[in-house]
């Protein structure tokens, strides 16, 4: 089973970073540096649930402002 398929206990936040990319945290761990807490909190299959559904588009935040400002 790889690390992502595994049941755990673990309770996470999904953090966010400068770019806007997501990913899950160990809640218990200090979010590090680059990243904030987004605002939610739960399960590792909640969290990949949230983030499936407000990471729409996964470009990086700088990419889609050049290719705003470029079209």
């Amino acid at each position: 089973m790889s690390w992502n398929e595994e049941e755990d206990n673990l309770t996470y936040i999904v953090v966010v970073n400068h770019e806007e990319q997501y990913s899950l945290w160990p809640a218990d761990k200090e979010v590090p540096l680059g990243w904030r807490a987004e605002g939610k909190t739960g399960s590792k299959a909640e969290c990949l649930a949230h983030i499936n559904e407000v990471w729409t588009d996964m470009r990086p935040l700088s990419l889609r402002r050049a290719m705003g400002q470029a079209g």
